[in-house]
């Protein structure tokens, strides 16, 4: 099998993003399904599983810990803390205390003793990126997490939270809409010696044919609010779709492993963790490790879908100002 680098670890290049076994699209699985889940993405091979205290408040660690108790030696788990609620009210909190008390939390409902790689979710712009490294430094020193990932943050945070502490993984959307780690981010992981761990690969589902009408997803479905889904830009967006599908079928893959193989050419440092709640979507997408796009391909790609084709932003004003990445002008 093909490997990448990740926190010292040999992985498989498409790892599992969990969240929405717990959280954010659709109607997520019963335990017992999502349980199943866990158990045949290792055994297809999947050697990284990616989740946060955030999914489910906590419902997806305790998912993980409990499925998959007896198997803590076949992958690598990532988790992460900085979103922290309170009731109904949410907050970006990257205290040493308070990523010192989610530490403990994550690791009792993942039932294991340490943490393969650990993440701050959002960048608090209370705290200062250092104070917030130093803490988690201690937790590698202790034994309780092997390595520190950022997610959502600059190239200029990363490096002066590397300058702190090895920094061992960014992770940040990217996909073909969504390409704003190529301002910055995605070369100065390669520089330092950083993976790159790309969320929503293949765009919220869009590039898997998981999105066809928006006004057909749940009430609760995190998408509704997302504006490239809304009712000014899908239209347009649905068009850039159907020439992306076409472009697959025409390589006799599917979309999402046309997607996958996308990602993972931008660079070897470069990790890919769709999620799925489906068996036939797990087993396809982790067949796109093995795929090689020729330049053509890859231009034809870049041409058709990219920062100026797509219609409208990643996210709302609001959900924006969380976001610490780069911004095109």
């Amino acid at each position: 099998m093909k490997t990448r680098h990740l926190a010292g670890h040999a992985v498989n290049p498409i790892g599992y993003g969990c969240m929405s076994l717990s959280h954010a699209y659709g109607v997520p699985p019963a335990p017992e399904d999502g349980a199943r889940m866990l158990h045949r993405a290792l055994d297809l091979g999947y050697t990284h599983l990616d989740t946060a205290r955030l999914y489910g408040l906590g419902a997806n660690e305790t998912l993980i810990g409990e499925a998959l108790k007896g198997r803590r030696s076949q992958y690598v788990l990532a988790s992460k803390c900085g979103i922290e609620f309170d009731g109904d009210k949410r907050r970006i909190d990257c205290r040493p205390d308070t990523i010192r008390t989610a530490v403990e939390k994550s690791l009792t409902a993942l039932q294991t003793d340490h943490i393969d790689l650990y993440y701050l979710h959002r960048r608090d712009f209370e705290t200062p990126i250092e104070e917030s490294i130093g803490a988690l430094a201690d937790l590698v020193a202790a034994g309780k997490i092997g390595a520190i990932g950022l997610s959502e943050m600059s190239a200029d945070t990363l490096r002066r939270a590397h300058a702190v502490h090895p920094v061992a993984a960014m992770q940040t959307e990217y996909s073909l809409w969504s390409r704003n780690p190529e301002i910055a981010v995605l070369a100065t992981c390669a520089e330092l010696g950083c993976a790159f761990v790309a969320f929503s690969p293949v765009a919220r589902g869009v590039f898997a044919n998981g999105v066809r009408d928006p006004d057909a997803l749940v009430a609760s479905d995190l998408r509704r609010s997302q504006p490239r889904f809304n009712a000014e830009n899908w239209p347009h967006n649905l068009q850039l779709v159907d020439r992306f599908n076409t472009l697959a079928a025409s390589l006799d893959i599917t979309p999402a492993q046309l997607a996958l193989a996308w990602v993972l050419s931008r660079g070897e440092h470069v990790i890919a963790i769709p999620g799925t709640a489906s068996v036939a979507h797990l087993e396809e997408n982790v067949r796109a490790r093995d795929i090689e796009l020729s330049g053509e391909t890859i231009d034809r790609l870049d041409s058709l879908i990219n920062r100026h084709t797509v219609a409208g932003p990643r996210y709302s004003a609001a959900m924006q100002r969380a976001i610490e990445t780069e911004e095109f002008a």
